[in-house]
């Protein structure tokens, strides 16, 4: 009897993981507003995480590592924020397309993108577009959260380690402000993403690229730009030491490549165990009337967590160290 029980209590702690009022409070959220969820998982990540591996990596000169801890808080909080003010209205607005399609939708468009499903918001076609529009968010305000960061890390350098910056408390922060009535401007911009979805190419496109690995290839791309735009912003700004921004910029362009590298390698060798969980989860799961949107929230969380668990506990390590190398090569070419 022993020996049922303790099978009977290991099989229902295993099976709760299906069950788990949190878990899929997760991935709804995850479904819903993608972007906002990478950021989250940035956030808490990069705050402790990252600068704990960062700090912990050896033989690395410690001014280097206080800047990539710096630049590690400045770009999840920034980050954060922006995605917080941005992606809300893309998500509520897109809500209401899910509950009203035919008042912001063509018919002949809720025909093409629902296939052989009775209702939209089940269709890989409609959870594409739908999904575009709410990782894209990510991509849209790249720029501005690389900037941002780039502005940011002299003033945590300080905050953190005591770091003067070249300029004195003189320093204003700017302020980004949103205008307009929130609840007045949601309409309009289910309207407008309404009629961005009725066009003939993401029509065609919905079509061509839905079945494919399209939310790690948006969360990919967007961290190609942040990288890019912030070595750029690193290498012109005056704020930051000179000595000090050949390793920044080194650290930030080898920890995005090798997380990139390492998220699509991961991705493709877990491809067979999240179908089978997923496979198991519907089954456990077939008379929750929010089964699709608990696999659609799977399909976003499962890059964002691999790409973050490398990018924050694995390359940290890596890139810190390889970066001051390539820094000190640099220095002693000289």
């Amino acid at each position: 009897m022993k020996i049922n029980n303790t099978n009977l209590n290991n099989k229902t702690s295993f099976t709760g993981i299906y069950n788990s009022k949190i878990i899929k409070k997760g991935l709804e959220f995850a479904a819903n507003n993608g972007s906002l969820f990478a950021a989250g998982t940035s956030l808490v990540l990069s705050t402790a995480a990252r600068p704990a591996a960062i700090l912990l990596t050896p033989k690395t000169d410690k001014e280097n590592k206080r800047y990539a801890c710096a630049k590690s808080i400045a770009s999840s909080a920034v980050g954060y924020l922006l995605m917080l003010g941005a992606s809300l209205p893309v998500a509520n607005a897109i809500k209401n397309i899910d509950k009203n399609p035919y008042k912001y939708l063509k018919q002949s468009t809720i025909q093409t993108l629902k296939q052989n499903k009775k209702i939209l918001t089940h269709s890989k076609q409609y959870k594409f577009v739908t999904q575009l529009f709410k990782l894209g968010v990510g991509f849209v305000i790249a720029v501005p959260k690389s900037i941002l960061t780039c502005a940011l890390i002299p003033p945590i350098m300080y905050s953190l380690f005591g770091k003067k910056t070249k300029e004195k408390s003189e320093n204003k922060s700017k302020q980004v402000s949103f205008k307009g009535s929130y609840q007045k401007n949601i309409e309009k911009l289910s309207k407008g993403i309404g009629k961005i979805i009725d066009t003939n190419f993401m029509k065609k496109i919905s079509n061509k690229f839905h079945n494919t690995n399209f939310e790690q290839h948006i969360i990919s791309l967007t961290d190609i730009l942040l990288t890019g735009t912030f070595i750029k912003q690193t290498k012109n700004s005056k704020k930051i030491e000179e000595s000090r921004k050949r390793a920044l910029m080194y650290n930030a362009g080898i920890a995005t490549g090798l997380s990139i590298t390492g998220g699509y390698t991961i991705n493709s060798l877990l491809k067979n165990p999240t179908n089978k969980f997923i496979k198991k989860f519907a089954e456990i799961n077939k008379k929750d009337p929010k089964l699709d949107k608990y696999i659609e929230g799977i399909k976003v969380a499962k890059p964002v967590l691999i790409l973050g668990g490398i990018y924050y506990l694995v390359i940290p390590f890596i890139s810190t160290f390889v970066s001051d190398k390539l820094d000190n090569q640099k220095n002693c070419s000289k």
